[in-house]
């Protein structure tokens, strides 16, 4: 994710998703005789949108141009594309955290509630799920597990909700310039 914030302390992009280089997983090569899940998430893997040029010759232009820039939108158009935040998105946000908290102090139960209530209250919030998925299936002290599911602990998991949406393509909304 990222955010264009000029000189002035204006936002000039709201929140989006944002990558200057393209991710070497998606032209990674599936290998055969994998285990199922594991292939058909690669597979998904590989499908995930990619906006890198687009989204870095747009930064290289504002960095060149600066409010000239095509792509520096203004106050309205910010206000317009920035995603609506309403009450159930708001509280999710805080059980988001409170289950952060927990988690951070040990407590993986009330960690797992609040995780649950946030997505319950926010089901389309990628970046919930995958803390409390990656969490549920990674062992103490190593790096994350990626499978991110499936697990008794939550509804759904990684895979079946990138299928759910329409596959991997679906996964982040395409660049706007």
């Amino acid at each position: 994710m990222a955010v264009w914030i000029d000189e002035d302390g204006m936002i000039v992009r709201p929140a989006e998703p944002a990558s200057v280089e393209a991710s070497p997983l998606r032209d990674m090569e599936v290998p055969e005789g994998l285990p199922e899940r594991l292939h058909d998430m690669l597979v998904e893997v590989t499908h995930i949108r990619d906006d890198s040029a687009a989204y870095r010759a747009a930064l290289v232009d504002w960095i060149a141009s600066g409010s000239d820039s095509r792509y520096a939108l203004s106050p309205d158009e910010v206000v317009a594309r920035s995603q609506p935040r309403g009450h159930d998105e708001a509280e999710a946000a805080a059980c988001f955290e409170l289950g952060r908290h927990c988690h951070v102090n040990g407590d993986e139960e009330g960690a797992v509630r609040w995780w649950r209530e946030a997505h319950r209250l926010d089901p389309n919030n990628w970046t919930y799920k995958r803390q409390a998925w990656s969490i549920a299936t990674t062992p103490d002290g190593e790096p994350s597990d990626l499978m991110q599911g499936p697990t008794e602990l939550y509804e759904g998991n990684w895979l079946d909700d990138v299928k759910a949406i329409g596959g991997g393509e679906n996964y982040y909304p395409a660049f706007e310039p």
